[in-house]
């Protein structure tokens, strides 16, 4: 891999020699084949400059845009077999994208090293999605199959004076393909291994002179690809549809566009690896008590899952052994299924109306967006813990007002505009017990107590059997006076002598209901000085009110919790402090997640206000040299973790349940970047960036040994260099090249092994690149020759020390290919696609196993797909 590196990195230096920059639409360039050469050239010295983009609310050329941004077409997105936002990345070197736990609410996009991780929808993305340029709340809310589209902008650093909703990474920016008033459509059927089929077809067309209609539908389904190991099966499987209607109008003065759309799906994901690293880290690794732990949990979980007398079926994994990632074998319990099923569905209406001296555009949006998940939250062939029917809903409704003109003979361009968002977020939490809790606890607490003086060790359940003593037993055996005190109080014996209550399958959340309402209001200006035509100067201003509500109804039944906190028990309890065990057997008898002692009815609000900015200089040297530099303010507001185990119990020295407990600051950055983009001739372009970002207060997502919180951080710096390039020898030929080189650190003791160390699941250098051949065959007969590629260099999940070697991956390359024939100039069309054609493994990301010590799973990167897809235009 360190010559594959090496050579990848050659590639991209030769290509910068002879310059180059932007990202060209393939489709140019298969347009161009059906031409005379003569004619294609010319059209092509036409079309090149003229990258439209909208990135600053303007239509303006990529190279004349002061901002770093990534236009990726919709032809490259087909190409590369993009459909949904997580492919991106394959094109763009600076935004990396991951799923967690969950594609609906654990997926995660970065630009700079810089997102949102977690699984949890109280906690706002870093880096907004626009689609149509309507707001999508959360990253897993954009997740649906991509319609048709025209391009996607990536714009990389602090967003705010020009997008609705403010973000502090980034932004993608994605335009959608709008009706035509010309009769035409498609329909394209693409057929793969793990079963994959994939249906799409459109039709648009003028209903009047004035009034065009489209629709656009499409269907997607494919096997899983990890298998599960107790039972026929498999999960990370996709089975979604989707269906999108427009109608666009327009006259001399004013156009309108009309969106509406549905989506569905019904899937069972995502599938995560226990690594088994428990067996390896204890003693031979460290001997730490959560390494002792997790050696003691992985035997655990492998006796209970196996041992029928236990609860368990003869032959069933508890955790597959040995590990093998690349084989993809997962062990759940039986009947505790990945479901995850969303529906969501949206509306939204773009008018512009230009009045002459100023447009005005207006963005009225709803979404709806529900999902419903189904979870075995062990990990493990052990029916420990799942669980059943979580629900999240999410519905926003956004108003965007702009109003832009020019003053003064066109020195001032300016813009004013409000944005407003009302946001209601609805989550049902259902962590539950199985039928073996009680005997996980007994078996973990077995272990950590047996010696040469207790051979057997003892338990707290007796669900181990009569000849493994109960602790009380043994507290009365060797504490005197504890057992003169037991002999005449006939109460007390019996709370030592007899078992914990057993807990039933089932118990837990009955129902953790969260609700959060939050409004927020924004006014902003964004405006571009013209000192001359070639110097400008951009300033753009945005104040931010927000405002959150947050309402809690938390029911939890587990009767140890009841146990533990009577005030009857006292003296067990401190039996169990006096010996040193109160604290793992309170944890794994009452877990945090479903502790009883937080039930109750709570309502908390906070509200914020910012302001936030940029400045940009721009210096067009001369036609072909564009010079820029400027400063942003970038912001994320604050906010809830949505997770009763975020509470300190007054058991383990805190004050109990209060929403502030789940509260978290917003963070802020200073951002700061010089750039040039090129395009010294036709041919060739080169652009390049220098960043640098202090974040204050960044928002973690971090594990604290038996539950997830979030962590404001004192700061995070991210810098770096950025590099794109395009090389066209020939309309029908494209060569694009990126590279960004990453720095982005954590400074601050609170985060633990994450302070000094490069942001967690954050490559140092990643490198992509594609190359496009559209030759003309013959008469209305073209080609298609595609292969894009993704370099990541060496880079860690998780920053844990011991987490490293189980879930680091060594610096990896996934390459793409797709060729194929057109006839009837474009009209039919046949091609081949591979994805990750050399069948590439790595690690998606990671997390430290709850209640398992030092012990950690993976998500396993998809495995090699190919197909064949049929397509036909009119």
């Amino acid at each position: 891999m360190k010559f594959a590196q090496t050579a990848v990195r050659c590639a991209l230096l030769s290509s910068i020699s002879i310059a180059s920059i932007g990202l060209a639409s393939a489709a140019q360039a298969q347009d161009a084949g059906t031409e005379t050469s003569e004619t294609a050239t010319a059209e092509e010295e036409v079309a090149f400059d003229e990258i439209i983009v909208t990135a600053t609310r303007r239509d303006q050329a990529a190279q004349d845009i002061p901002l770093a941004v990534s236009v990726v077409a919709g032809e490259q997105l087909a190409n590369a077999g993009v459909v949904d936002i997580r492919g991106i990345q394959q094109l763009a070197p600076s935004l990396k994208t991951t799923t967690g736990q969950s594609a609906a609410t654990g997926a995660v996009l970065t630009i700079r090293g810089i997102g949102t991780a977690g699984d949890n929808p109280g906690f706002e993305p870093a880096v907004g999605v626009f689609i149509d340029g309507v707001f999508r709340a959360r990253a897993g809310v954009a997740l649906a199959e991509l319609p048709p589209i025209d391009r996607v902008e990536v714009l990389r650093g602090p967003q705010g004076t020009l997008f609705g909703r403010n973000t502090s990474a980034g932004a993608l920016n994605i335009t959608t393909t709008k009706p035509k008033f010309e009769l035409g459509g498609y329909a394209e059927l693409s057929y793969g291994n793990y079963d994959e089929i994939e249906a799409k077809a459109g039709v648009t067309g003028p209903v009047s002179e004035q009034l065009a209609l489209r629709l656009d539908g499409g269907y997607h389904k494919r096997d899983g690809y990890i298998k599960l190991a107790n039972e026929d099966g498999s999960v990370n499987n996709v089975n979604r549809w989707f269906a999108r209607g427009q109608a666009y109008f327009e006259n001399d003065d004013i156009n309108f566009r009309f969106i509406a759309d549905v989506a569905k799906t019904n899937e069972d994901c995502c599938g995560a690896l226990n690594t088994g690293s428990g067996f390896s880290l204890f003693p031979t690794i460290d001997a730490s008590t959560n390494s002792a732990i997790a050696f003691i949990a992985g035997n655990a979980i492998e006796a209970l899952s196996a041992n029928p007398l236990a609860g368990g079926a003869v032959g069933r994994d508890g955790i597959v052994r040995p590990f093998d990632a690349k084989g993809r074998v997962m062990a759940t319990t039986p009947g505790r299924g990945l479901t995850e099923k969303v529906d969501e569905w949206g509306v939204s209406g773009e008018l512009n109306w230009d009045f002459g001296g100023a447009t005005l555009t207006s963005i009225t949006a709803y979404r709806d967006w529900k999902a419903l998940r189904d979870q075995d939250i062990d990990f493990s062939g052990l029916d420990r813990a799942y669980r059943d029917d979580y629900r999240t809903g999410i519905t926003d409704f956004t108003q965007e007002l702009r109003l832009q003109g020019s003053a003064f003979n066109d020195k001032l361009d300016w813009l004013v505009g409000a944005f407003y968002l009302n946001e209601k977020l609805t989550m049902t939490d259902t962590i539950r017990f199985g039928a073996q809790a009680d005997q996980y606890t007994d078996a973990v607490i077995n272990g950590l107590t047996r010696s040469v003086a207790l051979p057997t060790g003892l338990q707290l359940f007796g669900t181990l059997g009569a000849g493994v003593p109960l602790f009380g037993q043994v507290a009365l055996a060797t504490n005197p006076a504890l057992a003169a005190a037991a002999a005449g109080n006939p109460a007390l014996l019996a709370l030592f002598t007899s078992p914990l209550p057993r807990t039933p399958a089932g118990a837990g959340q009955t129902a953790d209901k969260y609700r959060v309402d939050t409004d927020a209001i924004a006014l902003f200006t964004h405006n571009i000085i013209n000192f001359s035509d070639n110097l400008t100067l951009t300033l753009g201003l945005r104040y931010n009110y927000e405002k959150k509500q947050i309402d809690t109804d938390l029911n939890s039944v587990v009767p140890a919790c009841s146990f533990f906190q009577n005030p009857a028990t006292l003296p067990y309890r401190q039996a169990l402090q006096a010996s040193g065990l109160f604290g793992g057997a309170y944890l794994l008898g009452c877990n945090p997640a479903v502790n009883s002692e937080f039930n109750g009815l709570r309502s908390d609000k906070r509200s914020e206000s910012e302001f936030t900015g940029t400045a940009r200089l721009a210096y067009k040297v001369n036609d072909d040299v564009l010079l820029f530099g400027g400063y942003d303010r970038g912001y994320k507001s604050g906010g809830y973790n949505l997770d009763r185990a975020g509470f300190d119990s007054v058991l383990l020295g805190g004050n109990g349940a209060q929403l502030t407990d789940l509260e978290f600051g917003n963070e802020s950055v200073d951002a700061y970047e010089v750039g040039v983009k090129t395009n010294f001739t036709r041919e060739f372009q080169f652009n390049a960036s220098l960043f640098y970002s202090n974040f204050k207060n960044y928002q973690s997502n971090r594990f604290l040994g038996n539950n997830f919180v979030v962590l404001n951080y004192d700061k995070l710096v991210s810098k770096g260099v950025e590099l794109e390039s395009i090389i066209r020898p020939h309309p029908d030929f494209v060569v694009n090249l990126g590279y960004t080189y990453l720095d982005a650190k954590v400074s601050d003791p609170a985060a633990g092994s994450d302070d000094g160390q490069q942001a967690s699941n954050q490559p140092k250098h990643a490198i992509t690149g594609g190359v496009t051949w559209t030759p003309r065959l013959g008469e209305g007969v073209n080609g298609l020759l595609h292969a894009d590629w993704r370099y990541n260099s060496d880079h860690f999940p998780l920053n844990d020390p011991l987490g490293r070697r189980f879930t680091g991956n060594d610096g990896y390359g996934i390459v793409n290919l797709r060729a194929g024939v057109n006839f009837a100039d474009g009209k039919y069309s046949v091609e081949g696609y591979v994805e990750n054609l050399f069948n590439t493994y790595y690690n998606i990301t990671a997390f430290p196993i709850p209640e398992q010590g030092n012990s950690f799973a993976v998500y396993p990167a998809p495995p090699r797909f190919y197909g064949v897809k049929l397509g036909v235009k009119f």
